[in-house]
């Protein structure tokens, strides 16, 4: 038995079925029963729960061959590094209690980093609880800015017929398909070849520019030549609270953005076949095309 935390996001998702694909018994857990129910369909085990409370936690823990974890994100809360830390710590605490054996975490590129990296220092602060769990062989996958996210413009270019962001446009960094990052951990899992605490860095298979990839997105829904437009920090974080952040959070994600733009969040093991997911960035831009025009 294997459990996925976050099983409904991007990467939960995909590492159940990926698991369930090689044949092996998944327990998915999730905060939504209804969006559990595809899973539970597929032959997964659904458990109703929120990370926060340990004790839920450990009891879908037990008895797992290995555990693949992540942080939900709380965009609402104003202690976004209080929230980071303390899901960490109830994860830690659940590994203790059901003496997991093997874990994989999600985390972040410039996690090793010790400020200025906005959300991602939240992650660090996982990390560390997550290391200090003994007995684990802990796996800690380092991944770059998911393509996914530009899920999160699909309204911003219908409406306004710009894509736009934080970030400078002609900055080349890390982005990552949230499928490679699901391989890398089922791999991992189902392999066991890792020990201690290990870290592995998932990477697209090149350096994209905003610039770059909005164009790319436009040729995918057939607007050639969409702009990408740096917004100010001040307007960008502005419009991230009218959308429900908590100001301290719209704040670090603009801390993040800098970060990016300035070469500090980057990889730090390079590409290499452990490290670098086959996913090109075009791949990616056919499926944003597929949600633009069902939008």
């Amino acid at each position: 038995m294997f459990t996925v935390l976050g099983a409904t996001g991007h990467t939960g998702s995909l590492v159940v079925t990926q698991l369930l694909d090689a044949g092996k018994q998944v327990r998915a857990v999730g905060r939504d029963g209804g969006k559990l129910e595809a899973l539970l369909q597929r032959g997964a085990e659904a458990a109703v729960g929120n990370v926060e409370d340990a004790r839920f936690i450990a009891s879908v823990l037990d008895g797992a061959e290995g555990v693949y974890a992540l942080i939900p994100p709380d965009y609402s809360n104003g202690d976004y590094l209080g929230h980071y830390q303390a899901m960490g710590r109830s994860i830690a605490t659940a590994a203790r209690e059901a003496t997991v054996k093997r874990m994989v975490f999600l985390s972040s590129l410039g996690a090793e980093l010790e400020s200025d990296t906005g959300p991602i220092m939240g992650l660090r602060l996982a990390e560390r609880e997550l290391q200090e769990v003994p007995g684990l062989d802990l796996l800690i996958l380092r991944a770059g800015y998911f393509y996914e996210n530009f899920f999160n413009t699909l309204g911003l270019i219908r409406h306004q017929g710009i894509n736009g962001g934080a970030i400078s446009p002609d900055v080349p960094f890390a982005m990552t398909a949230a499928r490679d990052i699901a391989t890398s951990a089922t791999r991992a899992l189902l392999a066991g070849d890792f020990s201690g605490v290990q870290l592995r860095e998932v990477l697209g298979p090149r350096d994209y520019t905003m610039t770059e990839a909005t164009r790319m997105l436009g040729e995918a829904i057939g607007s050639p030549g969409l702009p990408y437009v740096r917004f100010p920090d001040e307007g960008f974080a502005g419009s991230l609270i009218a959308n429900g952040f908590a100001p301290p959070v719209a704040q670090s994600f603009v801390d993040m953005a800098r970060g990016i733009s300035e070469g500090r969040i980057r990889p730090t093991q390079g590409r290499s076949a452990a490290t670098t997911g086959g996913t090109p960035f075009e791949g990616f831009a056919q499926e944003f095309a597929a949600a633009y025009r069902s939008a």
